[in-house]
């Protein structure tokens, strides 16, 4: 047998350490296409010129690309047979990944538990992603709930991670360098600093787009994200192809553009939920709210904390649950994140 159908739910071991496959070394196409699937736009990595004046190198790829590539490192092992992918915790951003770099992955198994219903289970893990030096560059949790092989395996012993409600702004990592202070508003597209907004301030993002099956599989694609609930659609009872959850999560920061265009790099992920699927033809708009606000070591470079939600089109404004404190069908995704921005 040399074909792999990937893992399941009694494959996995609590501390088991798996070293994902493919490196990828990434150029200034992945740039390239990626600004071209969503409206992203932020000058910081839109422009080599605007990085260096705000003391990096060059400008780094986006943040949700280098994710997304760590990402679909992991898939083959971790989501291949995934029934959805549930929640993260405790992401940073370490090291920024610039055209030229070599990206890999490993995971480590943190938990484990089966479902009531004996045919799946839930896995825990955190994943590393590392550079051609063997530098960390981004580390996250996610746990996903994974089908089993066989509904008659032993469930294992349940293990349930405790992981940090938020990550702590001085835990945050700034990028060597970065300097604020000879900030341009005017090439950035906005005037707003950190200090023009007010903690639980919402933004209408005011913007939409609309879901195309070609973008999206091109998306998951280029990432080299092989769930088969996004390629196969003979997976579903419906017959339909589920959106990556990712895609959404670029749609949606790309779109926050319109009212936080200085929050420029994403440095922290501090929870995360796909609310409801998504498919081809929907059409998502986003809001956003401030959470919290930081000052960081870094000359004119506050952290912003942001909840970012991704809503199909007629939903209510900043509607999130309903009174039993469910998510609304309409909202995506609900994203609570850090970035940083002048001061």
């Amino acid at each position: 047998m040399k074909t792999n159908a990937g893992r399941f739910f009694e494959d996995y071991k609590v501390g088991e350490v798996i070293a994902h496959a493919v490196p990828r070394t990434v150029s200034g196409g992945e740039r390239a296409l990626y600004h071209a699937l969503y409206p992203a736009r932020h000058a910081l990595h839109s422009s080599d010129r605007f990085a260096e004046d705000c003391g990096l190198e060059g400008a780094p790829l986006d943040d949700w690309l280098t994710f997304h590539l760590v990402f679909g490192k992991t898939v083959p092992d971790i989501s291949l047979n995934a029934v959805a992918n549930l929640g993260y915790a405790e992401g940073r951003w370490l090291k920024p990944v610039r055209p030229g770099d070599t990206l890999r992955a490993v995971s480590e198994v943190i938990g484990l538990k089966q479902n009531s219903n004996g045919k799946s289970g839930i896995v825990w893990v955190r994943t590393t992603g590392l550079n051609q030096f063997d530098e960390p560059v981004l580390s996250y949790v996610r746990w996903v709930m994974v089908r089993k092989r066989s509904p008659d395996a032993p469930a294992p012993v349940t293990c349930i991670p405790q992981l940090a409600g938020h990550v702590a702004a001085e835990d945050l990592v700034v990028p060597e360098g970065l300097d604020f202070l000879q900030y341009d508003f005017a090439l950035a597209g906005e005037p707003h600093r950190m200090a023009d907004y007010e903690i639980g301030e919402k933004i209408d993002h005011v913007d939409g787009v609309t879901i195309e099956e070609a973008e999206h599989m091109l998306a998951t694609r280029l990432w080299q994200n092989t769930a088969k609930v996004h390629f196969d659609a003979t997976r579903r009872p419906d017959g339909r192809r589920l959106i990556y959850g990712g895609h959404v999560i670029s749609l949606a920061r790309a779109l926050s553009f319109n009212g936080l265009a200085n929050a420029q790099m994403v440095v922290g992920l501090n929870a995360g939920a796909h609310a409801n699927p998504c498919f081809a033809g929907d059409t998502v708009r986003a809001w956003s709210q401030v959470l919290d606000k930081a000052e960081t070591p870094a000359p004119g470079v506050g952290a912003i904390r942001l909840r970012l939600v991704a809503v199909r089109d007629g939903a209510r404004p900043f509607a999130l649950r309903n009174e039993a404190g469910k998510y609304l069908p309409e909202v995506l995704l609900d994203l609570d994140y850090w970035a940083l921005m002048p001061l």
